[in-house]
């Protein structure tokens, strides 16, 4: 190389590096706000993604809080539902002729207005008995005990009722225990 290819060859880098001093605070000023808008992005999702994640935190407090309070009783009425079937059992065992004797007429009205009370309390808790008889069999509220051949019935249509059943608002409290018609051999 010659020495005046050697100036211009300095001259060139020397011009390229001043180009390159002058454009690298721009390029590096550039990628330093792209990087803290992503920066920002990034920061924006993550609290989006955590106020939402509060809200769902919240609202799934608040059903939890409605269900405990809607069926707190839920135990309770479980063991409630016995002492009916008890006084319903009772209610039923009584003769005709009993109920008409002046001597008992006191004790069966006073079981008769047990049984009216049970029901209303029941009622005003949200509790209702499941109706059975004659329904098609539904295996989200009855339960067959057994099968009865039957002319005058549809197969799985109930023909007995064993147990009562019981729902608490929508929620089942106790299936109905019955017997369901088949057709006879």
């Amino acid at each position: 190389m010659t020495e005046e290819n050697k100036v211009t060859d300095t001259q060139d880098d020397t011009t390229l590096r001043a180009e390159t001093a002058e454009g690298a605070p721009e390029v590096a000023e550039h990628d330093h706000v792209a990087e803290l808008e992503t920066q920002l992005a990034e920061a924006k999702a993550a609290v989006l993604y955590a106020q939402a994640e509060t809200q769902n935190v919240r609202r799934r407090f608040e059903k939890e809080a409605q269900d405990a309070k809607t069926y707190a009783a839920t135990s309770f009425a479980r063991d409630v539902l016995s002492v009916a079937d008890n006084l319903s059992r009772a209610l039923a065992a009584i003769p005709a002729e009993l109920k008409d004797d002046e001597k008992f007429k006191g004790l069966v009205t006073g079981l008769e207005a047990t049984g009216r009370e049970l029901d209303s309390v029941f009622a005003r808790h949200g509790i209702s008995k499941i109706v059975a008889m004659g329904e098609a069999l539904d295996p989200n509220r009855h339960q067959a005990m057994m099968e009865m051949p039957s002319a005058d019935a549809e197969p799985g249509t109930i023909v007995q009722e064993i147990q009562s059943g019981y729902m608490i608002r929508d929620r089942l409290l106790r299936p109905a225990l019955v017997g369901v018609a088949k057709k006879p051999d």
